[in-house]
Parts: C-alpha cells; structure tokens; sequence
C-alpha cells in the first residue's frame, strides 16, 4: 500500500504550515508581533519602522518585514511604494497648465498695480500666466503721479499699459486721476476695496465679513485687530499680510471683482503680442 504523502520529499516538514505573505500597511490594519505578543494597529510608518498601537494606548515600533500575524495567517509587512505627486493641471488662475517651454524675453508691454502688497497677491495667482506671455508685473507705488508715468512709459503698438488701482470708484479721487489719462495702449481699471487686503474673502480668514474701519484709524491697523493679530508696528501688518496671503490657495479665495479686472489687463497687454 503506498501513502498518499512522500515523508521523504522536499518540503514535508513544512507542507502543512501556512506560508508568509507580503501585505501592504495601512492606517487601522491590526496585526501581531507574536514574539513580544504586542498586538495593535497600526498608527503610522516612518524611518524603516511600522507603529503599532494596542487598545490601552500603548505603542512599538517595529522593523518592516517578516514576523507578524494578519487574521490569524503570517505576513511580511511592507511600506507603501511612495508615489509622486500628479502634476497640477490648472495654475492658481483658473487656466490650463500648457506644456513646458523656455523662459520668454520680457515683453515691453507691462502691468502697474498700486502697491507691494498687490503685486505679491497677482504675481500668487497669475504669476505663471503672466510668465507664459512674458508680461512684468511692477508696483506702481502711488496713484497720484499716474499720468506722469504713463507718459514716461511712453505707451504705443507692443507697447501696452495696464493699470490696476485700489477703490476704483464713482466720485474718488482715484476715479478723478484716472479721468485724465487718455491713450488708446493704456487701460487703467480697479476694484472696489479701499485695500488689496479686503479682494481676500473674509470666510478663508476667520471672518464673516471685513469690517467697517473708523477713518481714523489706518485700514490694514484696524483689519489686523479684527484679525487678532497685533498691528504696533509696519513689521507686525507685514506680518499679517504674510499670513493673509499663505491663506489664499488659488482664485477661489478672492473676491471676483478682483480676477475679474486683472484678467482684463492681461487681455488688454497681450493683444498685441507676437
């Protein structure tokens, strides 16, 4: 009679004992180290080390590999296969992410916009479209020597100007100066806010709504109290812009009148552009 297992063949010592298995770890997965008899989940990985924390609190460390138990069946734990990151398909405006192309040669054509603070919140939000084309963003510093620049900048075909102002209103004194300049390569728009600071939508910042500041009281002072944040000194609002601006992740975060006018200019610098 023969038996129907050969003692005498490879592997009969191990033919009845449940092979390991590589498992990929996840967040919650419960396994055992059965030397230590530390049973728990799995908390997090790092540096070569897989964390296990038990239903009292407790937590260990263990190298990756053979040694543990998964539902009652040995299994060798791996780390994830890290993954790069997919390339965005949309820049912080809205548009399309094109293939990637050499640097441009700046055009002449540029865009003005009133103040430092201003130019950092375009150049976060358009600054790749604005690369695209080659168009310069620079701060304007002043509204009140604008026809003067405009006529230093000496605006004409591929030559264009755009000017973006804060409150840019009916009856301002802003609206008054822009009155004057009258050139068919220069568009002067705006928005609204008496300060860059309030295009930003007060929900991404905490707020309901920006307030209202007493007129004797300097606007970024008294946004950056309703901010909680200090404002003794220009440090301090730099400070709070700095803030305010790591808040803002893409257009959606600002009011629309404000892309709503730069994107405007852009179409206005670019017209011409070869």
């Amino acid at each position: 009679m023969r038996y129907s297992d050969d003692v005498l063949s490879p592997g009969w010592r191990h033919a009845d004992k449940p092979k390991t298995v590589d498992v990929t770890v996840s967040v919650g997965m419960v396994v055992e180290e059965p030397t230590s008899g530390f049973c728990g989940a799995v908390v997090r990985w790092e540096n070569g080390l897989v964390v296990l924390e038990d239903r009292k609190g407790a937590r260990r460390s263990f190298e990756f590999g053979p040694g543990f138990w998964l539902d009652g069946r040995p299994v060798a734990l791996r780390q994830p296969v890290a993954t790069r990151p997919s390339a965005p398909t949309h820049t912080a405006s809205g548009s399309r992410v094109g293939p990637s192309e050499p640097a441009k040669v700046a055009a002449a054509s540029r865009i003005y916009v009133e103040g430092r603070h201003d130019a950092e919140l375009v150049e976060k939000i358009w600054g790749d479209d604005l690369r695209h084309v080659g168009v310069v963003v620079e701060p304007l510093g002043g509204i009140n020597d604008l026809p003067a620049i405009v006529t230093e900048f000496a605006p004409g075909p591929g030559r264009r100007l755009g000017v973006l102002v804060d409150h840019l209103v009916t009856g301002s004194k802003e609206s008054r100066i822009v009155a004057e300049i009258s050139s068919d390569f220069v568009l002067v728009t705006g928005h609204p806010f008496v300060d860059i600071w309030a295009a930003v939508r007060p929900q991404r910042l905490g707020l309901e709504r920006w307030p209202d500041i007493p007129r004797d009281i300097e606007w970024k002072a008294g946004a950056s109290v309703a901010l909680r944040r200090t404002a003794r000194n220009p440090a301090e609002i730099a400070a709070t812009w700095a803030w305010i601006l790591g808040r803002v992740r893409d257009w959606r975060d600002l009011d629309p009148a404000l892309p709503r006018e730069v994107e405007r200019l852009i179409d206005f610098v670019t017209t011409d552009l070869g």
